[in-house]
């Protein structure tokens, strides 16, 4: 394992813990979206730091990267707060591998974000049946947010990711919205909300007006069925907070989840440089610099290949 230790490498981690703990101090958090990836090991992650009786050891990889992710970063989006509601036990063991300064994205639990189970075998006998607690402010309130509490401190920005609704979920994009509005207006203050949606119709101004009537943040988002970031950056109204800048850099539109798994993975290095996309994070650090932002900025290994490098590069010129 030696030759994964040679001088480009740990260069190349330097330069990156250099570049985003400046940002990070000055209140621009960027990271990747989740962080448990042995393909990162020799970049990022040392793999004598998890070898048992000479072999590297998946298990605890995953049960103690996060420490050392958290050596270079300073901040995380979880995806696993979206597939069953966050306990304090879970919260801990998180907040505990991690630094005070460190902030953490979760996605809000998709019992809330979900207006009917897709047919997904983790559903179970809810699978293609109506989500009765769509958008239910108490249940997230008392299931989410209060585990949350004890550890506001390291918490960063709540977002509510929606999958793409479809006619039978909602006719009209305005009636969506003004579920959103009814939703947003129960929510307690103090907390950085964000909203992310994957209906590129909807990215109207009475969309971004109900956010910024809430001082919730418009998410932006390169998807697969959504205008990149770049684009979504020029739609008027689109800022929708004076206080927090967000996005998620996931996929190269008209690419599927499942050809960017198969085309990526391990996720060992850049496969596919996605220019549009380095540019249009440039432009979200330089603006949220400018103006005084919180930011919160996460990219997916499954937009180039090793979201490592692509941040390196993001971070280049800003």
């Amino acid at each position: 394992m030696a030759d994964l230790f040679s001088e480009p490498q740990t260069s190349f981690k330097a330069k990156l813990q250099g570049a985003v703990q400046s940002f990070a101090a000055s209140g621009i958090y960027i990271g990747t979206s989740s962080w448990k990836y042995s393909g990162w090991t020799g970049l990022l992650y040392d793999p004598q730091r998890y070898c048992y009786r000479g072999k590297f050891a998946e298990s605890r990889f995953e049960r103690d990267c996060l420490a050392e992710y958290a050596e270079t970063f300073k901040t995380v989006c979880v995806d696993a707060a979206y597939y069953q509601f966050p306990s304090a036990k879970y919260l801990d063991g998180l907040v505990s591998k991690v630094p005070a300064d460190f902030r953490f994205t979760f996605k809000v639990t998709d019992d809330i974000t979900l207006k009917r189970f897709t047919n997904l075998p983790r559903f179970g006998i809810k699978a293609g049946k109506a989500n009765n607690n769509f958008l239910n402010a108490d249940l997230f309130n008392n299931a989410f947010l209060k585990p949350c509490e004890p550890f506001r401190s390291n918490i960063g920005l709540l977002m509510f990711e929606f999958s793409r609704f479809y006619s039978a979920d909602y006719e009209h994009g305005r009636d969506f919205i003004a579920d959103l509005d009814g939703f947003l207006s129960k929510l307690p203050e103090g907390w950085n909300y964000g909203v992310e949606i994957r209906n590129q119709e909807w990215l109207q101004l009475d969309y971004f007006a109900v956010l910024r009537k809430h001082g919730v943040v418009h998410v932006f988002n390169n998807w697969s069925r959504m205008p990149t970031v770049g684009e979504q950056m020029v739609v008027p109204g689109s800022n929708t907070s004076d206080a927090v800048v967000a996005a998620r850099f996931l996929l190269k539109p008209g690419r599927s989840y499942e050809e960017a798994v198969e085309q990526f993975s391990p996720y060992k290095a850049v496969k596919e440089v996605n220019e549009e996309a380095r540019a249009a994070g440039r432009k979200l650090i330089i603006a949220a610099k400018q103006q005084g932002k919180k930011a919160f900025i996460y990219v997916n290994n499954r937009l180039e290949g090793n979201a490592l490098e692509t941040i390196s590069a993001m971070v280049e010129g800003t």
